[in-house]
């Protein structure tokens, strides 16, 4: 009878745990909803964010979508490298860049926590959709894959970033923000 309890108990929690999103497009951009409409595809919360709209528990920085101009970075694995194009530019604070896999994948997009503003990793994480782990996107494994991170609330500095796949061949690049 005991066996059974405990057999019972641990298959709730399995199966709650296992309940996880479903992943609504290529783009896990933290978009405004009228991309969303756009595309047809309902808006899911970024990650870091509650549903619902409000805060999140526990002291969590919730997720700011962006304000300002989309920038698009294309991320290339060819004949002439691995790399990211444009690598190193800026924008404004409240900007997002959008990720693009091209070829040559797969690729994400990896903050150096060492390589950031002092304060911004919480927020930066937090703007960053479906975060694989701390300040790193998952992998983008197709064309035309995305992924869009929002420079909302962070503070203004200069942020290294790199593939993680692709670190050991140089693809690496710095965004400014100002």
């Amino acid at each position: 009878m005991r066996f059974s309890a405990i057999t019972l108990a641990a298959s709730v929690l399995l199966l709650g745990a296992c309940g996880g999103d479903k992943k609504a497009s290529t783009d896990t951009a933290a978009a405004p909803a009228a991309d969303a409409s756009a595309s047809g595809a309902a808006a899911a919360p970024a990650a870091g964010a509650a549903a619902g709209g409000a805060a999140p528990a526990g002291g969590a920085v919730a997720a700011k979508p962006a304000t300002g101009a989309t920038h698009e970075v294309k991320m290339y694995g060819d004949d002439k490298g691995y790399r990211f194009e444009p690598a190193n530019f800026t924008v404004k604070q409240g900007d997002a860049v959008k990720f693009v896999m091209v070829n040559g994948g797969p690729h994400n997009v990896a903050f150096d926590p060492a390589g950031i503003p002092s304060g911004a990793a919480a927020q930066l994480n937090a703007n960053m959709p479906n975060a694989a782990s701390e300040l790193s996107s998952q992998m983008l494994m197709n064309p035309n894959d995305g992924v869009t991170v929002s420079f909302a609330g962070v503070p203004a500095g200069t942020y290294n970033y790199h593939c993680t796949p692709h670190l050991a061949m140089n693809m690496k690049g710095v965004i400014t923000v100002q």
